[in-house]
């Protein structure tokens, strides 16, 4: 990661500084009151698990869209866009086009179900404990991978804000997370998350609509053949080695401290077109007018930038974005801490409310970070020399506008992103102590407790020794999974009546594998050099498109080969799942739920 900034007075630092800190505190303050509120309400198992199932579908929707909006929304999408351009739109599109999958497949049956978690619903629908367990290891799974970059994003944010080490911020939003979920679960995070949803909109909109009037008002080029350029002295500290490439056909001078290409460097460097490579421990700094050397992979000039098709780096572009697709659409449907808010709803006829709810709340988010990322192409190209591009909402305002306008907004867009971290590791926390509560304890409060001390320590720890990506590719990973793993087994377990526990293991074994192998040599630190520029790079950075169609076939296939239950139970579930609540055909289930 790097940290990138502008050489403003040291005086103009602090103020900022102590503003930022204030809206971090007020957020952190907000947060605990509100969950202090709804952990009085919290009384039973079924409290701490769904909320006792009594959340309207308009406070739900907000509570669902504060959770799902996560730092890969907040930060990932501006960042991602400033960096590839048009390819990047897919995430936001993926995000919101997920719910669409979710309303009219998923959300209704689900609720209509009476199950209390994921695993759960698999007893229910297979019959087999056994399935139960498997499934049960499949969700905490995928919200550990989704809660590391959480953790890790909240470290770069507070690095980049305060200049505090990563870990003060892991550790800080970790700390407030672990804190409301054990005090009231579900019934204490529902206000807070929606409170955050709130929060986080008005963060990015009002910095987007403002900083859009600057750009109006101002005479810059978005499409230009020309590389990106800084318009005033600027330091770039490069914390990872990289590889860059400085696109034109005109040598730059620039003073770099560190190592460039394997010498080592000290003051004004003639660099020449093309391809280079910058150690760990490189200071760059760039006058102003400058070209913007541009991180290996990503468009160097604002004409590619602008056009469709390069996708995110790497030999296979359209591979890239078409798995992509795959698993951001299909991914929203198998998201353990979003399934488990439906619930939360009185009935299934409310969840398909929230479902639809959701979907406008989630697309008018995500109209800002797009913006915001188009103007950080402009205003903060100095990120794309790592390609560590998160923090450019965070860096926009004050490199935009000077003086208190900017400092103010910056602190608005920092209160936002630490909205972002908090609204989401907790229903991700909430989802890993429900699952480890009633599958592997004996399902009360007290075990709840223990469960989500131990869920939040683990991925904080990994979230230090694990390699960093861009929030948004972390979190696309994790996608991944979920649409290779618990996708399938919704979706053929509600509308599939031949859907065996045999069929359903095999699938989740083949997709959990092979998405989930290709997420770990990621997060490990990626592959070898020999292998870096083929088939084999492509597929391990995004597996969805292969994981997927071979999860789905691997239910298929093993369901075929294998025998399951009698048609008369298979007829009852299902009539459970898609009959009306008013015909009075189904219940909530109550297995192993203790309030003690």
């Amino acid at each position: 990661m790097t940290t990138t900034s502008p050489n403003w007075p040291r005086t103009e630092v602090d103020a900022a500084s102590g503003l930022t800190l204030a809206a971090l505190l007020l957020v952190a303050v907000a947060t605990v009151a509100i969950g202090a509120h709804g952990v009085r309400l919290a009384r039973t198992t079924s409290d701490f698990l769904v909320a006792s199932r009594g959340v309207g579908s308009r406070l739900n929707a907000a509570a669902i869209s504060g959770e799902y909006l996560s730092a890969a929304s907040f930060l990932g999408v501006a960042g991602l866009i400033a960096k590839f351009g048009a390819d990047a739109l897919w995430y936001p599109v993926g995000f919101t086009a997920g719910y669409l999958g979710l309303l009219l497949f998923v959300a209704a049956p689900l609720r209509r179900s009476g199950a209390y978690t994921v695993p759960d619903f698999a007893q229910f629908r297979l019959g087999s404990v056994r399935m139960r367990r498997l499934a049960a290891v499949v969700v905490v799974l995928v919200c550990v991978l989704y809660l590391i970059p959480q953790f890790q994003g909240a470290g770069l944010t507070l690095r980049i804000l305060l200049g505090v080490p990563d870990w003060v911020g892991a550790v800080a939003v970790g700390v407030i997370v672990i804190a409301n979920v054990t005090a009231g679960g579900m019934r204490s995070i529902t206000f807070v998350q929606a409170f955050q949803y709130w929060l986080k909109l008005t963060a990015l909109a009002i910095p987007a609509l403002v900083l859009l009037g600057h750009f109006l008002a101002d005479d810059r080029e978005l499409g230009s053949p020309a590389p990106p350029t800084v318009t005033q002295q600027t330091t770039v500290d490069v914390t990872t080695d990289v590889r860059v490439r400085l696109a034109g056909d005109i040598p730059q001078s620039i003073s770099i401290t560190g190592t460039i290409d394997g010498r080592e460097v000290n003051g004004p460097v003639t660099v020449t077109p093309g391809e280079h490579e910058l150690s760990a421990g490189t200071t760059v700094v760039l006058d102003a007018g400058d070209a913007v050397p541009v991180v290996l992979g990503a468009p160097d000039n604002g004409a590619d930038w602008l056009t469709p098709g390069g996708g995110f780096g790497g030999p296979h572009p359209l591979y890239a974005v078409y798995s992509l697709i795959i698993a951001l659409f299909l991914g929203a449907m198998g998201l353990p801490h979003v399934l488990v808010r439906f619930y939360t709803n009185p009935d299934g006829r409310s969840a398909r409310s929230t479902a639809l709810s959701v979907i406008g709340l989630v697309g008018l988010f995500y109209t800002f970070p797009v913006l915001l990322g188009i103007l950080a192409r402009l205003y903060v190209p100095q990120l794309l020399i790592t390609g560590t591009s998160d923090a450019a909402v965070l860096l926009l305002p004050g490199a935009i506008l000077s003086g208190l306008a900017g400092k103010l907004l910056a602190a608005l867009a920092a209160a936002g992103a630490v909205a972002a971290f908090l609204s989401t590791s907790s229903g991700l926390l909430v989802s890993i102590a429900g699952v480890l509560s009633t599958d592997v304890l004996r399902g009360r409060i007290r075990d709840f407790r223990y469960a989500a001390l131990v869920a939040g320590a683990v991925p904080l720890g990994l979230s230090f020794t694990v390699a960093t990506l861009d929030v948004s590719r972390s979190v696309g990973l994790a996608f991944s999974v979920a649409a290779s793993t618990l996708c399938p087994l919704l979706v053929l377990g509600i509308w599939w009546r031949g859907l065996t526990a045999t069929g359903a293991a095999a699938g989740l074994i083949v997709g959990g594998l092979t998405a989930g192998g290709a997420t770990a040599v990621s997060v490990l630190g990626g592959i070898g050099d020999a292998v870096a520029g083929g088939w084999p790079a492509a597929i391990l950075g995004y597996p969805a498109a292969v994981s997927v169609p071979l999860a789905f076939a691997s239910m298929i296939l093993g369901s075929k080969l294998s025998r399951g239950q009698s048609p008369r139970v298979v007829a009852r579930v299902f009539v459970r799942m898609h009959a009306p609540e008013r015909l009075g055909m189904g219940a909530d289930r109550e297995r192993g739920l203790r309030s003690a």
